[in-house]
């Protein structure tokens, strides 16, 4: 725990270092041009990124042995209410594993045939292609309001080995204790074929490791609900995904599929269509079948009791995480042609208010700008076919990011990050959406591109869809 804080505490100097690390070993190596052409990082800086990349490398040490659960301090106060026949609400914080109509609704079944006289509340939070660094900032909208008796939290296959994904989780434990301390909280973990071949050796994921680290020190349960999955691969009883199957889509009801091949006792369980989202009547199946071996042992602890917060394992987690809607950054934070959507006259805000405080559309040529003090600032928005590209500048400092990516033939919730690892200290911050086109067919993946050819008017607009902003601080009015 010493080196994690002694970790965190980096110079500021050499903040710009460690940031310009963690985005090349996120995003690989197209990225280091991008920083000379935006002069976000230094020469001097780019030139040792090399190095401090593989300074940073994986330590297997650092992975811990796969295995099914670990109970901990367990379920305790949950276990109790579930006793006395009382009702239990239970949220599933996640993301689009988790929204499927699989292992979350499943569970819910669960409860309610074990527990008949408690009366069983699900509460969906979990959205597609999101982790931790979204979730800590909507767990107070999307859950805590709620006011849940047990919280799953599953981020283990979004999430990445990088510290700010710790900081989040440990933000959520915090956020969620010191407004409720007799919720209970249990991680799970789910997989995807791309790491079934470092799951054979008996080694959890970097990810799931790391989220170990922080249920230790907070006493939280977890389940691993992949190990048998991966003993049925092993063995030949399983296969990850279909032959030439691939990931049209990280969220929606698309993904609810069951698989086409009936269980036979000569054939293999199919897990999923595309390698991560399982199908529901196999993949989600065997999932649950791992929280239902696991769950009974949590439940079983002992006597209830509130959970106390001591010190944090990292000074910087994100404990203090805030959003503020872009109505309130002041009417003077909004200049050019702006229209705040509102539902259900529109459908991408009756689609989306659920979930985003609120919701406005920005055309190219408008601006974005205000202050705060803190330091990490990012925004709530939506990227979809018809998003442009923004220019964002940050003291002084300016980039392009473009608000579409290879899945985007249909809109979805999103973030992003303006800037990260910034001293304590007074920002400056301009957004604007850019008059600048681009191709957007060579964005999109190949195997969805026939969705730009069906209907390119989809594709024509170059707006912005922001929603909130999320704040490591303090806005500056």
């Amino acid at each position: 725990m010493n080196s994690a804080k002694s970790l965190i505490k980096v110079k500021p100097q050499s903040i710009e270092l460690f940031e310009a690390v963690l985005l090349v070993k996120r995003s690989g190596f197209v990225e280091v041009y991008d920083m000379f052409v935006t002069s976000k990082f230094s020469f001097l800086t780019l030139l040792f990124v090399l190095i401090g990349t593989f300074c940073m490398a994986e330590d297997s040490s650092a992975w811990r042995d796969l295995k099914e659960s670990s109970v901990r301090n367990g379920l305790p106060n949950v276990a109790a209410k579930l006793a006395a026949g009382e009702p239990v609400k239970i949220a599933y914080l996640g993301g689009s594993i988790t929204s499927q109509q699989g292992w979350r609704i499943y569970s819910e079944a669960w409860f309610e045939e074990r527990y008949p006289d408690s009366e069983i509340t699900g509460i969906n939070a979990a959205i597609g292609g999101t982790g931790s660094t979204l979730g800590v900032f909507r767990l107070e909208r999307d859950v805590l309001q709620h006011e849940p008796d047990l919280l799953f939290v599953e981020f283990a296959v979004n999430d990445r080995a990088g510290l700010e994904y710790q900081l989040a989780m440990e933000g959520i434990v915090r956020k969620t204790w010191k407004r409720f301390p007799d919720t209970d909280i249990c991680f799970v973990y789910t997989i995807t074929n791309h790491e079934i071949e470092h799951l054979r050796t008996g080694k959890m994921k970097r990810t799931s490791s790391n989220m170990e680290a922080i249920a230790d020190y907070y006493g939280i349960p977890t389940v691993h609900m992949g190990v048998e999955i991966v003993e049925m691969e092993k063995a030949g009883r399983l296969v990850m995904k279909e032959p030439e199957a691939n990931m049209e889509a990280v969220s929606g009801d698309d993904l609810n599929q069951s698989s086409e091949l009936p269980a036979s006792a000569g054939r293999p369980v199919v897990f999923s269509k595309d390698g991560v989202h399982p199908y529901v009547d196999t993949g989600h199946r065997l999932y649950m079948d791992a929280l239902a071996r696991s769950l009974p042992q949590a439940l079983a602890v002992g006597e209830a009791f509130p959970h106390r917060l001591s010190d944090p394992m990292f000074e910087n987690n994100w404990e203090q995480a805030t959003i503020v809607k872009i109505s309130e950054l002041g009417p003077d934070s909004l200049e050019g042609a702006w229209q705040q959507l509102k539902a259900p006259e529109d459908p991408l805000a009756k689609r989306f208010l659920m979930r985003m405080p609120e919701l406005w559309r920005a055309e190219p040529g408008s601006t974005l700008s205000f202050q705060f003090k803190g330091t990490r600032v990012a925004v709530y928005d939506l990227l979809g076919p018809g998003c442009g590209m923004i220019r964002v500048t940050v003291d002084g400092k300016s980039r392009m990011l473009k608000r579409m990516d290879g899945y985007c033939h249909y809109y979805r919730l999103g973030t992003v990050e303006l800037a990260g690892n910034l001293e304590d200290t007074v920002h400056d911050v301009v957004v604007e959406v850019s008059t600048e086109t681009f191709d957007k067919r060579s964005v999109l993946f190949e195997r969805v591109r026939n969705k730009f050819d069906e209907s390119p008017e989809r594709f024509e607009a170059m707006d912005w869809y922001p929603g909130a902003v999320f704040l490591l601080g303090e806005l500056v009015h």
